[in-house]
């Protein structure tokens, strides 16, 4: 853990023994490979850490995927498929991962190698990269459910989820969410459908057909790497005879430079929140994607040199929690120059129209 904090350029096998005064990386391999060691275990000390450091009620649990460049066939799950991270199709292997935001900062919680059918219809394949022959085909949204099922029965604060549309267009786990009574914005495409007091499948594009320029409201979703993310935003309830505590909406994101690109999402929410609320949850999805360019850039998230199954489990893990713990520093370091910011506690509680 101490190589992939350090400043290398690369952070692998033979990087990391280097940094740790081995005369080769077999202790390193073995570490990963052979040594007997519970990736799980150590997944939940980081979930505990992260909880306990920047645990928040209001936080957000984002889940999403990124891809692993690879070559050759023998590493676990991989096959040609897209990866977000080249942009194409790609040899690649693709893992599902959990974020936790808040305020104080965003890291991962959770994460899972996706297995694709051609590697668990062949067994004899999954057995030489340590598949165990019980691990089954699973979606990546499969996957998600399972990962945020996992932080509700943990016990971790949270108040909202959010994914894009890949994971959000699932019917299925939007319900599940809502009977857990779990607050969700989750991106959706234009072909999804919604129940509306006109219809039981009402198509999502058609609901913004006409409507009003005054519905529409210019907003910032969060900064990107080249400022504000700035767009014109607009609802629609859907759903109108459930509890009443409780509102679904349809939410609209319209470019401003090109007006006939919209992106839809669908959120359940406590009754009244504004829309503001939800443009920001929407937007808050971008920080899975400032945390996987981090600890690939920071903590070797994609340096691995290994192809078994358990063996990208532990690498992921021990970087997953050099990206926690550099993120605790940080949140530290921020709450500490607040701190020293922040006028003494007399002069703040100090009467206005006293003599101090």
């Amino acid at each position: 853990m101490r190589g992939l904090l350090a400043p290398l350029e690369r952070k692998n096998g033979w990087t990391l023994a280097e940094e740790a005064g081995h005369a080769g990386p077999d202790r390193i391999h073995r570490l990963l490979n052979r040594i007997d060691w519970d990736a799980d275990d150590v997944l939940d000390d980081v979930r505990e850490y992260v909880v306990e450091y920047l645990g928040d009620p209001e936080a957000v649990l984002i889940v999403d995927d990124t891809g692993f460049l690879k070559k050759g066939t023998a590493s676990a799950g991989v096959q040609r498929m897209y990866s977000g991270t080249a942009g194409r199709t790609e040899n690649c292997q693709v893992g599902v991962f959990l974020a936790y935001a808040t305020d104080r900062g965003r890291t991962l919680i959770d994460r899972r190698l996706y297995l694709p059918v051609s590697w668990t219809e062949d067994r004899d394949r999954c057995r030489r990269a340590a598949i165990d022959d019980s691990t089954g085909f699973a979606t990546k949204v499969a996957m998600a459910k399972a990962m945020v099922r996992r932080a509700i029965e943990e016990k971790v604060p949270f108040r909202w989820v959010t994914a894009d549309a890949a994971y959000g267009f699932s019917k299925g786990w939007r319900y599940e969410l809502e009977q857990a009574d779990v607050f969700h914005v989750m991106a959706t495409t234009r072909h999804d459908t919604v129940v509306t007091r006109w219809a039981l499948d009402h198509p999502v594009h058609d609901l913004f057909e006409g409507l009003s320029r005054q519905k529409w409201r210019r907003r910032s979703c969060g900064n990107g790497s080249h400022g504000p993310r700035v767009y014109d935003w607009a609802r629609v309830e859907v759903r109108p005879w459930h509890r009443p505590d409780r509102q679904h909406w349809v939410i609209a994101r319209r470019s401003i430079r090109r007006p006939e690109e919209i992106s839809y999402y669908i959120a359940y929410c406590p009754a009244g929140t504004p829309l503001d609320d939800l443009i920001r949850i929407a937007g808050s999805r971008w920080a899975v994607e400032e945390c996987f360019q981090s600890a690939k850039q920071e903590c070797g998230l994609d340096d691995y040199q290994v192809r078994r199954y358990p063996g990208w489990h532990r690498h992921i893990t021990l970087a997953m929690a050099v990206h926690a713990a550099l993120t605790v520093l940080r949140a530290r370091e921020l709450d500490a120059g607040k701190a020293e910011t922040d006028p003494p506690a007399s002069s703040r509680s100090a009467s206005p129209n006293s003599d101090a």
